[in-house]
């Protein structure tokens, strides 16, 4: 009979629920594979996650998936991936999402540094995703330009809510306890293993991306990790010679080490670096009229 979970169509074309013909592999993680794939309906191209249930469950991380696919049905912006379907055998659960086919913002900044219009742009888009996703009691907790996707309208698309937290883990402290992301965007707080905020810890995590999309290198890079963490503990960096007044300023008030210092989401969507271009003609936000 061959595998339960697909379907033998003509020509061999493997098919899944009689619905999705399955492409080429995109990516894959320890659990789980994403594949390219074309909906027979309307002929649309959709990303394909298959998770395998077993060794999701052998890890404890069951809860894990299914917080990601709650925060996924949760969070409707033009800014983030979205999630259009959710099916499930006994073996695995497959998640179908839009498919983003411009890669990662991650290869564009390992290319160097971008000029500022264009990083202003990304910059205004994944704060204005981040924004609508703590609206929703929603905190990432790994944002990071592997993570934040392109589309064919090099329109900025935020993915990956796999360590992504809901209100429903914050302790009675209401604060979050569990240290996760990546180690050179994790804020101090997060880093020190004491409860957190998680709009700050993404808040400074934003800044690092800022950061690398005018600079084109992190501003904490270090080989060795504890040496790194301590720049981080210390909010230690040095800006390059061609960031403009403005950014620099911004960038300096989103990496506060005091999370109860470091600037919010709303004010920096406030600030004069940010609202450049908003209201003009460079396209910056033209998804809004789009979408």
């Amino acid at each position: 009979m061959g595998d339960p979970d697909c379907e033998s169509g003509v020509e061999n074309r493997h098919v899944i629920f009689g619905k999705y013909e399955m492409g080429r592999l995109l990516g894959q993680g320890t659990f789980a594979k994403v594949y390219h794939a074309r909906d027979f309906l309307t002929m649309e191209s959709v990303a394909v996650k298959v998770i395998k249930t077993e060794q999701v469950k052998k890890q404890g991380l069951m809860d894990q998936i299914t917080r990601e696919i709650a925060v996924m049905r949760l969070v409707r912006h033009p800014n983030v991936v979205q999630l259009k379907e959710v099916m499930a055998t006994k073996t695995k659960v497959f998640l179908v999402m839009e498919y983003v086919k411009g890669g990662e913002l991650f290869t564009k900044i390992a290319k160097g540094r971008l000029k500022e219009t264009q990083a202003r742009k990304y910059f205004q888009q994944l704060i204005s995703a981040i924004d609508y996703c703590h609206s929703r009691g929603v905190y990432h907790r790994d944002l990071k330009p592997e993570n934040l996707l392109l589309d064919e309208n090099e329109d900025l698309k935020v993915t990956d809510f796999g360590l992504s937290a809901l209100p429903e883990q914050l302790r009675q402290d209401g604060m979050l306890h569990t240290q996760c992301g990546t180690p050179a965007y994790i804020s101090p707080e997060v880093l020190r293993k004491k409860g957190y905020d998680g709009s700050k810890a993404d808040t400074w995590s934003c800044g690092v991306i800022l950061y690398a999309l005018l600079a084109g290198c992190l501003p904490f890079r270090e080989e060795n990790l504890m040496h790194m963490y301590k720049k981080i503990f210390k909010a230690e960096f040095e800006f390059p010679p061609w960031f403009s007044g403005d950014a620099r300023r911004l960038i300096s008030r989103m990496l506060v080490v005091d999370p109860s210092q470091r600037i919010t989401i709303p004010a920096i969507m406030r600030s004069p670096w940010f609202c450049r271009g908003l209201k003009g003609s460079d396209g910056a936000w033209a998804w809004v009229n789009t979408s």
